[in-house]
C-alpha cells in the first residue's frame, strides 16, 4: 500500500490538493449562501495554495480576480485595481533602486569597507558580516544581500584556515620522525614493531585532527547563520525591507486612511528592535558554534585575512561616478522618504496643495534620474583627462533589461492578492463577522493578546511565504483590534515583524536556504539555534511595542482614525436595523 502511494499518489500531491480543497469546502457558500461566507471560502483555498504551493505563489494571488467577481463582491475593476495601488507602485521603485545598487556593485564595496573597519578573529568578523548584511537588507532584497555575502564569507573563512591542513600534515610527519629514529626509517619491517605507546600517540593525534576539523567547521557554520540572521532581521528595518512592511502599509491605508505609520516613525520603532535582536543572534552563534573562551591568537593569520580583504577591494578600483551617483541618489531618496511626513515637523509634502504625496512618488522621482543620468559622462569638465575625439554617448545609471530580468514581478501579484482579499473581507462583511467572533479576547490583557498573535505568526512564517502570512493574517488583526478596542497598532505592527522571523527551516525564507546549502549543515543546527532566535526575538518586539511603541505610535491608545471606522460601521448596522424596521411596519400595515 505504501509502495502504491509513494509510486503513484505522492508525484501527485499538488494536482490532488488544487482539486480537492475547493470541492472539500464547498459546501462553506452553498450551504451558508453569504457573501460573508463565500469571501472566506475564497481566503480558505488561497491559504492553503499559499502554505502549501500547490501553485505557484503568484499565480494563486490572481484568485481574486476570478472568485471575487463571480461571487459578486466585487467588481471585476476594483479587484484588478488592488494590484497596483500606491503600495505597490512604492515596492517597485524601491526595487528598481536597490537593483541600481547592484548594477553598479555599490554594495559590494559597502561589504568590504565595513569589513576593513573590523578585526579577522571570527567573533568580530560576525559582527561585520551581521552590521553588513542587516543594513544592506534593509534596503535591497534579503536574498540578493545574503547571495552577495555568501562568497565573501567563503573567502575570508578559508584565507582564515587556508594552512591549517598544510600544518596538520607537516606536524604530522615531524611527530612520525621524532617517533622513529633513523635506524628504523631505513628498515620496513621496524613499521610492525612500534609499541602501544606510539599507538597511542597515533590515536590521539587523529583525535585531535578530528576535533580542530570539526570546530572549524562549526565556525564556518556559525558565520553563515549569523548572515541569514541578519538578513532577516536586517529586513524589518524600514518600510521597503521587507514586502510584509509594504502589505501593512498598504492594508492600514486603506483600512483606516491617514495614521502615525510613515517610514520615519516605523524606521524609529525598529531600528532599536534590529539592534537588540542582532546582538541576541550574536551571543547565541557564538554559544552555539564558535564558544566564548578566546582561541590562541594567529596575528600572522589576522594579518593575512585583512590583506586578502584591502585586495578584494582594492581589486574594485577607485569609485566611480557611476557608483557615486547611485549613492547620491540612494540618499536623496532616503531623505524623501524620511522627511516627507516625519511627524515631529512638517514634512515636505505638506507644502504641495490640492493633492496627497505619498512615498510611491518620491522613489519614482529617483528612478527617472537612474534612467536618464549618464553611467560614464563623456562631456565638459567630467570628460576623463587626456580623451580626444568626439563625444561618446554613455549608457544611463540603470539598464532596463538588467531590472526587467531581475525584478521580482511574482511579489508585486502576491502582494496585490493581499490587498485584494483585504477589500473582499470589508466589502463582504466578513471582517466585521470575524470582528464580532473575536471580541472573546477582550477578557484577556492586550499584551497577552499580542504575544499569543505573535507566535501563532511565527510558527505559520516557518512554512508558509512571509507576504502571504500578512496578507491572511493582517485583515484579519485589523477589525479584531478595533472590536476589542485596542489601537490596531498595537496588534498589527509586532505581527508584521514577526513574519520575518523564521529562523528554524531552510524553506522558511531565501536567505535560510542559500546558507543551507552554501554551509553544508545539518537540518536539526538550524532547528537546534532557529527556534531560540525565534522565541527572543518574538519577546523582543512584544516588549517594544509594549514601551517604545507606545511613545511612536501612541499605541496604548485608541485612536481616533480608528474610532472613525468603528462609528461608520455602528452607523452602517443602525441604518440597516431602521431600513429594516420601517421595512416590517410597512408590511404589517399592507398586511392589516
Amino acid at each position: 500500500m505504501l509502495k502504491f502511494l509513494r509510486n503513484h499518489i505522492f508525484p501527485y500531491w499538488r494536482s490532488i490538493i488544487v482539486v480537492t480543497v475547493p470541492l472539500l469546502l464547498l459546501p462553506l457558500p452553498i450551504i451558508a449562501g453569504t457573501k460573508e461566507a463565500s469571501c472566506g471560502y475564497t481566503i480558505l483555498i488561497m491559504a492553503i495554495y499559499w502554505m502549501t504551493e500547490a501553485l505557484p505563489l503568484p499565480i494563486t494571488s490572481l484568485i481574486p480576480v476570478v472568485a471575487f467577481p463571480l461571487f459578486g463582491i466585487l467588481d471585476t475593476g476594483d479587484v484588478c485595481m488592488a494590484y497596483m495601488k500606491e503600495t505597490n507602485m512604492m515596492f517597485i521603485g524601491g526595487l528598481i533602486l536597490a537593483l541600481g545598487i547592484e548594477f553598479c556593485n555599490l554594495h559590494k564595496r559597502v561589504a568590504l569597507a565595513v569589513l576593513l573597519l573590523v578585526g579577522a578573529k571570527p567573533r568580530w568578523l560576525m559582527v561585520g558580516f551581521m552590521g553588513t548584511t542587516a543594513f544592506l537588507s534593509m534596503w535591497i532584497s534579503n536574498t540578493a544581500t545574503t547571495a552577495m555575502m555568501v562568497p565573501i564569507v567563503e573567502a575570508v573563512v578559508a584565507e582564515l584556515y587556508k594552512d591549517e591542513d598544510d600544518k596538520s600534515v607537516g606536524s604530522s610527519h615531524i611527530t612520525v620522525a621524532i617517533s622513529n629514529d633513523s635506524i628504523q626509517e631505513l628498515v620496513p619491517d621496524s613499521l610492525s614493531i612500534k609499541d602501544n605507546s606510539e599507538k597511542n600517540s597515533s590515536t590521539s593525534s587523529q583525535a585531535a585532527k578530528d576535533t580542530e576539523k570539526e570546530r572549524r567547521r562549526k565556525v564556518r557554520v556559525g558565520v553563515m547563520m549569523c548572515i541569514a540572521y541578519a538578513s532577516n532581521i536586517g529586513g524589518t528595518g524600514s518600510l521597503i525591507g521587507s514586502s510584509p512592511q509594504l502589505a501593512l502599509k498598504g492594508i492600514v491605508q486603506e483600512t483606516f486612511g491617514s495614521t502615525e505609520l510613515n517610514f520615519a516613525s516605523w524606521m524609529a520603532f525598529n531600528i532599536p528592535g534590529v539592534i537588540i535582536n542582532l546582538f541576541f543572534a550574536w551571543l547565541w552563534i557564538q554559544f552555539l558554534f564558535i564558544g566564548f573562551k578566546g582561541q590562541s591568537s594567529d596575528q600572522d593569520r589576522e594579518k593575512e585575512v585583512k590583506k586578502m580583504i584591502r585586495r578584494k577591494f582594492r581589486d574594485l578600483g577607485p569609485m566611480t561616478f557611476h557608483e557615486g551617483a547611485v549613492l547620491l541618489l540612494f540618499i536623496v531618496c532616503v531623505m524623501l522618504w524620511f522627511f516627507r511626513d516625519p511627524g515631529f515637523v512638517p514634512g515636505w509634502a505638506h507644502f504641495i496643495e490640492d493633492a496627497h504625496v505619498d512615498d510611491a512618488t518620491a522613489v519614482m522621482i529617483i528612478v527617472l534620474f537612474l534612467f536618464s543620468i549618464p553611467a560614464k559622462p563623456s562631456f565638459w569638465c567630467l570628460r576623463p583627462k587626456g580623451e580626444t575625439g568626439p563625444e561618446k554617448p554613455s549608457p544611463a545609471l540603470l539598464d532596463w533589461k538588467y531590472v526587467q530580468d531581475r525584478l521580482p514581478w511574482g511579489i508585486v501579484l502576491l502582494l496585490g492578492g493581499g490587498f485584494a482579499l483585504s477589500d473582499a473581507t470589508q466589502a463582504s462583511g466578513l471582517s466585521d463577522w470575524i470582528g464580532q467572533q473575536l471580541i472573546v479576547l477582550k477578557v484577556l490583557p492586550p499584551f497577552v493578546i499580542m504575544l499569543i498573535i505573535c507566535i501563532i505568526t511565527a510558527t505559520i512564517t516557518e512554512i508558509a511565504s512571509n507576504t502571504a502570512t500578512a496578507n491572511i493574517l493582517l485583515p484579519i488583526l485589523a477589525d479584531t483590534a478595533v472590536s476589542i478596542g485596542v489601537n490596531p497598532l498595537y496588534l498589527m505592527v509586532p505581527a508584521t515583524v514577526t513574519c520575518s522571523y523564521a529562523f528554524m527551516l531552510p524553506v522558511a525564507t531565501p536567505p535560510n536556504a542559500i546558507v543551507f546549502s552554501a554551509a553544508k549543515m545539518n537540518p536539526v543546527e538550524m532547528m537546534k539555534s532557529g527556534w531560540f532566535m525565534n522565541l527572543v526575538c518574538v519577546i523582543v518586539i512584544c516588549v517594544l511595542m509594549e514601551t517604545w511603541g507606545s511613545v511612536i505610535f501612541n499605541s496604548n491608545e485608541f485612536p481616533a482614525w480608528a474610532n472613525t471606522t468603528l462609528t461608520d460601521k455602528n452607523e452602517n448596522q443602525c441604518n440597516i436595523t431602521e431600513l429594516l424596521s420601517t421595512t416590517m411596519s410597512d408590511v404589517s400595515i399592507w398586511g392589516n
